[in-house]
Order: C-alpha cells, then structure tokens, then sequence
C-alpha cells in the first residue's frame, strides 16, 4: 500500500499549500479592513479559521502513517466546511467581478481585487476537493484493511508476520 500513502502524502502537501494560499489572500484582505464590523466580515473570519484548521491538521495528518487513513470522517467534515466556504465566498463576490470562474482580463498588477477573489475561491475549491479525496481515499483503506468475519470486524494480518 506504498501507492496510497504516497498518494495521501501528496493530498496533505496539496491541502497544506491551498490553505496556505487562502489564509494569506483572505488574510490580506481582513487586514485592509480591520476597522469594518466583524459582522459584515463572517464569511472571511470563517473561511480564514478554517484554512487556519486546515493548515494545522494537514502538518499534522502529513506523516504517512497508516494511522493517518483511520481520520477520513475528519477529512470528510473539513471537506465540507471548505465548501461551505466556497458558497460563502462565491454568494459575496455576487457577480460582481463578472462570473467566477471567468478567468479572462484578469491582471497582475497590484491592484487585483476581483484577481485576488477569484484566485481565493478557486483554491477554496481545489481544497476541498482534496480534502474529499483524502476522505475517499481514507475509507478505501479502512474498508481494504478490515473485512467482515461472522459479524465482527479484524485487521487483516501482513502475510509476512507469523501467527505462531
């Protein structure tokens, strides 16, 4: 099962730098209007909290021990905290930088607002689509490595280690 844990490995590294990617953007963003209500700000409090979380259980979950597989419900809820946070994000921006997956006219020039937005939802997205991967992965491995016997659930013994 090197392959799965190779994989997860790289899911966690995906994870860690998306949510690295979405704290800072959205943290800028906080930062510019730290004097607003913090009711107006939900959203962004929201999504930095949880990139926050995220951050800190993808360097925790990263190690890839088989241990790691056995947190899928996490990742699953994490998953759709993320797309929660990616309505939240796509319902604020309300058109407003035109549609938010339309990519063209976007420029780089210090001033990007509407670049800055969209780049947060899209990575908001690319998270938690990896986190729902980490989660599917996760249950493949649960289901893999336990299987029923007379009603009742054992881990399977690696072929190389004795019963004797």
């Amino acid at each position: 099962m090197i392959l799965a844990d190779l994989f997860s490995m790289i899911l966690r590294l995906a994870e860690l730098a998306f949510a690295a990617i979405v704290a800072g953007l959205n943290g800028e963003y906080l930062h510019a209007v730290r004097n607003a209500d913090s009711w107006q700000l939900g959203r962004h409090i929201y999504t930095e909290v949880l990139a926050g979380l995220s951050i800190l259980l993808a360097i925790i979950w990263l190690f890839p021990f088989s241990g790691s597989f056995i947190h899928w419900p996490a990742d699953f809820v994490i998953s759709v905290a993320w797309f929660v946070a990616f309505g939240l994000l796509v319902d604020w921006l309300n058109g407003s930088c035109g549609y938010v997956f339309d990519w063209d006219g976007i420029n780089f020039n210090g001033t990007a607002s509407c670049s800055q937005w969209k780049a947060t939802i899209a990575f908001a997205f690319l998270s938690a689509i990896c986190w729902l991967a980490s989660a599917i992965l996760g249950i493949y491995w649960v289901r893999r490595h336990t299987a029923p016997v007379d009603g009742a659930y054992y881990r399977r013994r690696r072929w190389y280690r004795s019963t004797v």
